[in-house]
Order: structure tokens, then sequence, then C-alpha cells
């Protein structure tokens, strides 16, 4: 029996992803984080078998690169030494603040297990595409909003109670919602949304799902659509006093009952092993007990006696400290030459951007720089795509890494034709507009023609 098999056939483990750098694994810890000396020993791991490089996802999954089909079985060999145990079948994700987040709501750990062992008696998990999730958020002051899910529950108070208010496909904002009701129903109505996937399919997601089958979903258990329920609210007040506005980002400190955890991120989602064994040592000697993944590509560590001087350390070593800083604006595959698909060298094309138009890299702007036309780093639309192929750095203007290039330059000055639309937007933009808005008004055909310009 192969050290796959024997681990129950975890299917990151046990089936690496072939990438243009070798293969890939992707852990995602049962216990939600890891202690200091496990992070270091996955580093240690991540140098003798993979090309030394680890990232964090935008879903909050660890993942090491550069495997090799022996080296891979070597790594499943060590994560089990180290005795972490990870996560297999439909991912259904919490929160990384979950059950220690005194903001929250309600904790989500429980329900999601509930809908986890549903959704394994029900015998879906095999009939389920892998880009199937659910999402269980528990409210408080980092929110799962911007996750995309099949299905998402979200805890809100009426009244007294908690119910959890759930919908489908989508992120926080775009989802369809469909009810509000008690955490048993909520259980059923999810499993029976993935049924219904599942009749339809490996390639099928709730948004694929018909008018009818929705509204079949919304009556469930007869339940309350969210519009008629009286009194639900996500946040709740304590003494008059409203809660804090709950963030999307994990960039920062969260307060804790009697501590606090803090939000570090990694540039691009990718930084060297030697600089995460650096960073979870220096945590350790702080005093961290856990260090959890967290979506937005970071890591949020517990139990520190001096955040700051963790805070000061970690942005010695390139690590993102401010949730402000425009590397959180742009998105970028490893590209050349750490990818054999990568066409251009994504990370020095994003670095130049990131210094030369961090005045306007505003939250309004996504900004994606992809190594070929899969689009590994950021699947979905973004205001301004570069993508490496043949003729060079293309630019997609509103649109994905996998649309028509609408103008080209050379990959090596790929940095300078953004900086030509950055200056536009500087010059010409309004009082009080976002950058995204400016861009809108100089459309695309103008876009395509700054970023052209100067060849």
């Amino acid at each position: 029996m192969n050290a796959f098999s024997r681990r129950g056939a975890c299917p990151a483990l046990s089936a690496p992803m072939q990438t243009g750098d070798g293969l890939l694994v992707r852990l995602n810890p049962v216990a939600g984080g890891l202690d200091p000396k496990s992070l270091i020993g996955l580093g240690e791991s991540a140098l003798r078998h993979g090309n030394g490089i680890m990232e964090v996802t935008a879903r909050g999954s660890l993942q090491i690169r550069g495997l090799t089909a022996e080296s891979a079985r070597l790594l499943a060999n060590e994560v089990d030494a180290l005795g972490i145990a990870v996560r297999t079948g439909v991912p259904v994700e919490t929160g990384p603040l979950a059950g220690i987040d005194p903001e929250e709501i309600a904790d989500p750990r429980p329900l999601a297990e509930r809908i986890r062992t549903a959704i394994e008696k029900a015998g879906l998990t095999a009939r389920l595409g892998p880009k199937v999730s659910v999402v269980v958020d528990g409210g408080g002051q980092l929110t799962m909003d911007a996750v995309t899910a099949d299905v998402r529950l979200k805890a809100v108070w009426a009244g007294d109670d908690v119910l959890w208010s759930l919908s489908v496909a989508c992120d926080g904002r775009s989802a369809r919602p469909l009810a509000t009701v008690d955490a048993d129903a909520s259980r059923d109505i999810a499993v029976a949304a993935l049924r219904m996937v599942a009749e339809r399919g490996r390639e099928v997601h709730t948004r694929d799902l018909s008018e009818r089958q929705l509204n079949s979903l919304a009556r469930w258990h007869s339940v309350t659509p969210p519009s008629v329920l009286p009194d639900i609210s996500p946040a709740r007040t304590e003494g008059g006093v409203k809660k804090r506005q709950p963030k999307t980002h994990p960039i920062g400190t969260f307060a804790l009952t009697d501590s606090h955890a803090l939000g570090i991120a990694l540039p691009y989602g990718s930084m060297p092993a030697q600089n995460l064994i650096d960073l979870a040592t220096q945590a350790s000697n702080l005093g961290a007990t856990e260090i959890r993944l967290a979506p937005g590509r970071a890591l949020l560590f517990l139990g520190l006696s001096a955040p700051s001087s963790l805070k000061a350390s970690a942005a010695a070593l390139g690590f993102v400290t401010d949730p402000a800083d425009p590397r959180t604006r742009i998105a970028a595959c490893p590209g050349t030459p750490a990818c054999a698909s990568g066409r251009i060298a994504t990370r020095a094309i994003a670095e130049t951007i990131a210094k030369e138009g961090a005045d306007l890299l505003d939250t309004s702007l996504t900004l994606h720089v992809s190594g070929c036309a899969k689009g590994c780093a950021h699947p979905g639309t973004a205001a301004l795509t570069l993508v490496g192929d043949e003729n060079g750095a293309g630019l997609v203007v509103d649109g994905t890494a996998k649309a028509l290039p609408a103008a080209y330059r050379p990959g090596y000055d790929a940095a300078r034709g953004v900086a030509g639309i950055l200056a536009a937007i500087r010059d010409g933009r309004h009082q009080g507009e976002t950058a995204a808005a400016c861009l809108a008004r100089l459309g695309a055909a103008g876009i395509a023609e700054l970023y052209r310009r100067n060849q």
C-alpha cells in the first residue's frame, strides 16, 4: 500500500496537479491551523522536495510547488510524520477566526461538520466536481463574503434567536438569497442543493440550476424568505453601541477574548519557503500558539505576546502587513522562470506596477498578471489583465486571461504600458472618482491605445 492510499486517498496529496513548474499539492488542515513547529516542518519539506516555493491561495489553502512524482510521495510521508491531518471531500469552509471571535454571532464549525457528514452519508462526494464548495460564516470581525461558493450560510440575528441566511452561487455580494432558517433546515437545504447539482453532472454548479429548482429549495420545510422575516441583521448592538464593521481582508490585528490575532499576507500568495520558516520561527519565539490559513492569501498568528514585533519582522521579510499595500490589488501567478507554461515574468511586472502605481491602485481596481491564458491566479474578470502568449504581453480590459487581448507590447515592457494607463487615470480622474470609474470613462479602446503607445 503506498503512502497516498494509506492516507485515505486525500485528493490533494494522492493526486498532485501538474503545473508548469512540476507537481503541486494543496493542504487544508482538519484543525484549521498549524502550530509554528508544523509550519516550519512543512517549509523544510518544501525545500527538500519541491522548488522551495510555498503559497496560500485566495481560499486559504496551503500549496507546495515544484514536486516530482517521487518527491510528492516523500512529502506525503513527512506530512504524516508531522501529525498534520488534512481535509478530504467536498470543501465546507468556515472563517479563519471561527470559534474564537468574540464578535461572532454563532460558531459555524458544528454546522459545517454536520453538513460534511450529511454530504458523505448522501454519497455526494464522488459525484460532485472538484470546484463545488460550501461556506458557513458565523459572522464576526472577518467575513467570508469574498469567497465564492455553491452554497453559503451566514449566521444572522432574528430577535434573540440565531438563524442561518442561505444563498447559492458566487460570493457574499452577488449570491442569490434563498431563505433564512434554523440550523437543521439549513443543513437539509444545503445538501438538497448539492444533490441537485450532482444529478446534473460533475461540471455543474448551483449557478446552473433552473429557476424551478431554486424555487423548490426556497420552499424547503416551508421556510420564510429573508425579505419577509422581521428584525434580521448580521450585526447586533450591545449596550446601544453597534459592533465594528466586519472586514473581508485578513490583514491587520483582530481582538480576541483575551488576546489578539495578527493577519499577514503573502505577496501574490507566494513566498520562498525559507521566508515562511523564518517568520514561523520568530512567531514561535514570541509565543504564537497557532497559525491559521486565511482566505485572501494570508496567515493569522494567534497567542502572540508582541504582535507589533512579528509585524515588523514580517515586513522585513517581504510579507504584506498593511491592508493598503498595492500588492493586495494585484493577482499574479508564478510566471517565468518559475513556471514552464508562463510567457512573461509576472511577479517582476507586478512588483514594478505596485511600486509605480501605489497611489492609483485603490480598492475599486483589480489587476491580474497571468503568465498564460489559463489564468490560475485569478480565474474571474479583472479590470485589467496582462496575459502572456507568443505575441508578448497582451492586455484584456474588463475580462479574463482567456479573452482575446485588445493590445500587445513586449513582455519585458508590459509594466511601462500599464504605467501609461495609470498616468491617464492620475491626470484625468475627477474629484472623488475611483480608478475603476475613471477606466470606464476612458473606454476599452482608449485603454488599449494607452497600453500600446511608445513601443
